[in-house]
């Protein structure tokens, strides 16, 4: 990928990615320039891939994001693929699997990925990808089911949110009549007072936070400290999501036991990008959460799975369903083993979640 590249590459994200047929806006392009040219964890060996026609001009794209990452000790390179985009399919049916296998073919120890669709997964797959199940799954908790209905139809017919105030005083009575959570409904009465309380975290906290947590698992991110200051500052900005909400979780002696991250504003479904927890309080950080949710008045919360949290998700009422695949291939097959065992730290911050592409507006 070189700099002249970046304005074709942002038209191609505008229509294939976003399926916007407006020209990219000049933010766009910046973005795109500084995430992919001068990304955090930068490596001179790692970088992103254009896919070129016979004339030279651009065909396809995978942007790759360097990561520093640890096992055990042992130190290891890292690329994160993504905004994975071909055009002209028909022409050239094979351009994405090149690029994918020029992906993979790189100097780095692991190759990810955790937004590939099903016809990124089947190519993965034939190249001897390994598919995470437990890293692959979007989960949803609703709070407000009347709420939830309606904004699920708005998504669809802008207009009918204007009838959404309607909601609320239903979604009232039904935590009047059902005080207990439920698999449809999470009233304020089911968690008041029971949750263990939260603050904001400021950048310095949550970087501080996200190196101590991360660190509990046998393979997880080595971020140097400026390049993680960088990726907590840029994920402040996720327009479409809503506001943020980052919050430490403290025990009762004001401990720190975990930290989530999401955006959301009143009446609408919060998108969550990362909770972390020490072990055994999962399911405690997760309560703080949806309570901090419940009374900012969301009607929901979504997010992706880890293994760490599944376990204490099962027993909330979670709902769960497959929309796109995390996905590890590396040569060395021993690193393969700890995500397979949900001992990985992957998704979220250690991936692509984090970056305004995904949430962000770019005018």
């Amino acid at each position: 990928m070189a700099r002249e590249d970046v304005p074709v590459i942002a038209s191609m994200f505008q229509r294939i990615l976003r399926r916007d047929r407006r020209a990219a806006s000049p933010d766009l392009i910046a973005y795109l320039s500084k995430l992919f040219l001068d990304p955090p964890n930068r490596d001179p060996d790692i970088a992103s891939l254009v896919h070129l026609r016979a004339d030279g001009s651009v065909s396809g794209f995978m942007g790759v994001l360097p990561m520093r990452m640890a096992f055990e000790g042992r130190p290891l390179r890292a690329a994160i693929g993504g905004s994975f985009m071909v055009e002209d399919h028909e022409d050239d049916p094979y351009a994405g699997a090149r690029l994918l296998r020029a992906f993979q073919n790189g100097p780095q120890d692991l190759s990810l990925t955790e937004t590939a669709n099903d016809v990124s997964t089947t190519m993965w797959r034939k190249l001897r990808g390994t598919i995470l199940p437990d890293y692959s799954l979007e989960w949803l908790r609703v709070i407000r089911p009347t709420a939830f209905v309606s904004e699920m139809a708005a998504g669809v017919f802008g207009p009918l949110r204007l009838i959404s105030p309607l909601a609320r005083p239903i979604d009232a009575l039904l935590g009047r009549i059902a005080p207990g959570a439920g698999w449809a409904h999470l009233p304020a009465a089911a968690l008041g007072g029971k949750a263990l309380p939260s603050s904001d975290a400021d950048a310095e906290t949550a970087a501080a936070l996200f190196r101590r947590f991360v660190e509990l698992h046998a393979l997880h991110p080595d971020w140097p400290e400026a390049d993680l200051q960088r990726m907590v500052a840029e994920s402040g900005r996720k327009a479409n999501y809503g506001g943020m909400v980052r919050r430490q979780v403290l025990a009762r002696n004001g401990t720190p036991v975990g930290l989530f991250l999401y955006y959301g504003d009143r009446a609408r479904i919060g998108r969550v990008i990362q909770v972390l927890a020490l072990p055994g309080q999962e399911g405690a950080v997760i309560d703080s959460m949806l309570a901090d949710a419940c009374e900012r008045g969301l009607v929901a919360l979504r997010g992706r799975s880890q293994p760490a949290l599944l376990d204490a998700m099962l027993g909330r009422r979670f709902a769960f369903v497959h929309a796109s695949s995390s996905i590890v291939h590396a040569r060395d097959q021993s690193l393969i083993a700890p995500f397979r065992a949900g001992q990985a730290f992957f998704n979220g911050f250690a991936g692509e979640s984090w970056s305004r592409l995904l949430g962000d507006r770019f005018d």
